[in-house]
């Protein structure tokens, strides 16, 4: 497990583990979600409508779309 000190103006250093885990170098931005006593750490995408693409994907079963539109008529 990685740890990590805040300094005097607040900042920490992302340890090097965490870095190359993330796959984020020096001037890369990262995405910090808090989720009760849990932070969550990720690489902010480059591109956001290619890492949602797919997200829903599975989601819902193959004739779900269909049996959803005959409930209209």
């Amino acid at each position: 497990m990685a740890e990590a000190t805040i300094s005097s103006k607040n900042q920490i250093v992302v340890p090097k583990e965490v870095r190359e885990a993330l796959g984020v170098k020096a001037g890369d931005k990262l995405l910090i979600m808090v989720r009760g006593a849990t932070v969550v750490m990720m690489p902010k995408p480059k591109d956001h409508l290619k890492a949602l693409m797919g997200i829903g994907r599975g989601l819902y079963g193959e004739d779900y779309l269909r049996k959803e539109r005959e409930s209209w008529d």
